[in-house]
């Protein structure tokens, strides 16, 4: 199945020094890849390889006269940069020529823009953002991670609508275990919003497990596929724990570096602090969708290097692959269905 995904080649802290060679190494391990790279055509030809036979037609350059910069209003991006690269990849997608688009650009740019250009799916109030994070289980997918601020009980429940949908995709899961994350798990914890959607969440189809705490995100008791919040939780618990991991590697490095005997351990336990390094190495797990449009956007983190940008795409190819916004599509039109006729 031959896939074609738009990428933003100038967005994110390092543009297309990381966009190109992560996209041409995508291409050169799938055959059946195609990608389009928009933006400052001069500027991409400088920096692809002379010979591109070896990519055939499966490599173009769509030329796009502007760039929105990562500290820019997203009203400004939108209302300005009608030509930006993020736009016209985003409108690739619009437009049928593209199947997915990849950006490291201004997250709330590319939030407003995607809204704006692919529109939402009906029944649909608010795209949510998720993405996965490493846990003991393997990894949990998680929702809102930062694009809605307040929530009301019905957002929620349309986040783990779709939630569902792409973990069922992306996992080959049948039946989902979804947690809607609190403050604890007994019934009576918790706000009136989160009360309210985990009534919603109780008499819906889903396999609704109940509420669920913050240490499910990496270390619950149990394995839980899908965590619901708002995007403020959602964002803050995201950022802690990133920031946790950093913490712990410059920790370890400091305390393997102080003096030779140290150093000496550091050597015999190399094997070991390897494989913990690629088991949360953030790099593994780039790349965040925004669920509830009409087209597929993948918001690779700002800071990508190569390998996390080739994350992003890897994360485009499945989706698009799995058709992910079409299940969405049909299983939100089914919920609406269902509460027709109760």
């Amino acid at each position: 199945m031959s896939l074609t995904i738009s990428i933003d080649a100038m967005g994110g802290d390092q543009g297309p020094q990381v966009t190109i060679p992560a996209s041409l190494d995508c291409l050169k391990h799938n055959p059946n890849l195609k990608l389009i790279l928009v933006g400052d055509e001069l500027v991409i030809k400088d920096l692809l390889p002379q010979d591109l036979s070896a990519y055939q037609d499966r490599l173009s350059i769509h030329h796009a006269s502007q760039r929105v910069e990562m500290d820019e209003s997203p009203s400004k991006a939108l209302k300005n940069k009608k030509d930006s690269s993020m736009r016209v990849a985003i409108n690739l997608v619009k437009e049928g020529q593209a199947d997915a688009c990849v950006s490291a650009g201004n997250t709330g740019a590319l939030m407003a823009t995607a809204r704006f250009v692919l529109k939402m799916i009906p029944g649909i109030d608010r795209p949510a953002i998720i993405s996965t994070l490493p846990s003991i289980h393997g990894h949990t997918h998680v929702l809102d991670l930062g694009a809605n601020v307040d929530c009301s009980a019905e957002h929620l429940f349309q986040f783990a609508i779709m939630g569902n949908e792409l973990v069922k995709a992306v996992e080959g899961i049948e039946s989902p275990k979804v947690g809607l994350l609190n403050i604890g798990e007994e019934d009576t914890k918790g706000n009136e919003q989160v009360k309210a959607a985990a009534k919603l969440l109780e008499s819906s189809t889903l396999n609704y497990i109940g509420y669920v705490e913050g240490n499910s995100l990496n270390a619950g008791p149990i394995k839980v596929d899908l965590i619901v919040t708002d995007g403020f939780v959602g964002n803050v618990a995201l950022k802690s724990i990133e920031g946790a991991a950093k913490m712990i590697g410059t920790t370890l490095k400091e305390a393997f570096s102080k003096n030779i005997f140290t150093k000496l351990v550091a050597i015999i336990a190399y094997p070991v602090l390897k494989s913990f390094k690629q088991r949360i190495d953030p790099r593994l797990y780039n790349g965040a969708s925004f669920l509830g449009l009409k087209g597929l956007v993948i918001k690779s983190h700002g800071g990508a290097d190569i390998l996390a940008f080739k994350t992003a795409i890897k994360l485009a190819e499945i989706e698009a692959k799995q058709d992910v916004i079409k299940k969405i599509s049909e299983q939100v039109e089914k919920t609406l269905a269902l509460r027709d006729i109760v």
